[in-house]
């Protein structure tokens, strides 16, 4: 499969990020990066299990809409969603319409209000594998879609009480919150450069 491929300032990337204008700034600045915070880590849970059978780019494109839509996901707000405000969500154009994904992201806003500040982060980041026992990927056939880190980790959430974490989805949480670097060996953003 395919390596790191030149873009447009002839800078080596990993070619999903050059696969649409918005991927540049996503992969070069964003995926991979460490991210912290019970909210932020939210955010990035709900945003993994909308896009589940669907294109990353549909959800990118959408990421303000769902910002809006859903209080900027701040736990405690959406903990405080009713019945009308999932009926509210299923109207809104601004996000993915899909009545069990909205309904995971509020029960799960839900469950994540009566854990401690900072259990979230911690529980998800226990998670992450030792980087000196993950070689960089040189091609994209490389990088996995699930490990034994991610099968465990959706285990642990589900135990919990939080729906719509499979293992493949908590791999791409894994990613994109750098408990992993998936960047290709010669890629720019490859340790967070």
């Amino acid at each position: 499969m395919s390596g790191a491929i030149p873009g447009p300032d002839g800078l080596l990337r990993c070619p999903w990020g050059l696969s649409a204008e918005e991927y540049v700034a996503y992969h070069d600045t964003e995926w991979g990066r460490p991210v912290h915070g019970d909210d932020a880590l939210y955010e990035r849970l709900c945003l993994e299990a909308f896009q589940s059978g669907l294109s990353w780019i549909t959800i990118l494109r959408r990421r303000e809409g769902f910002r809006r839509a859903f209080a900027d996901f701040r736990i405690a707000a959406v903990a405080e969603f009713t019945d009308a405000d999932e009926e509210r969500l299923l109207g809104d154009a601004g996000i993915i319409r899909n009545r069990l994904k909205i309904g995971a992201t509020i029960a799960n806003a839900q469950a994540l209000a009566t854990w401690s500040p900072g259990e979230l982060d911690a529980l998800i980041w226990s998670y992450a594998p030792d980087p000196a026992t993950r070689p960089a990927p040189r091609t994209l056939s490389e990088v996995p879609a699930v490990t034994d880190e991610s099968t465990a980790l959706s285990k642990a959430l589900k135990k919990r009480g939080l729906r719509f974490i499979g293992p493949t989805t908590a791999y791409a949480l894994m990613q994109a919150c750098g408990l992993v670097d998936d960047h290709l060996v010669d890629c720019v953003a490859r340790g967070g450069a």
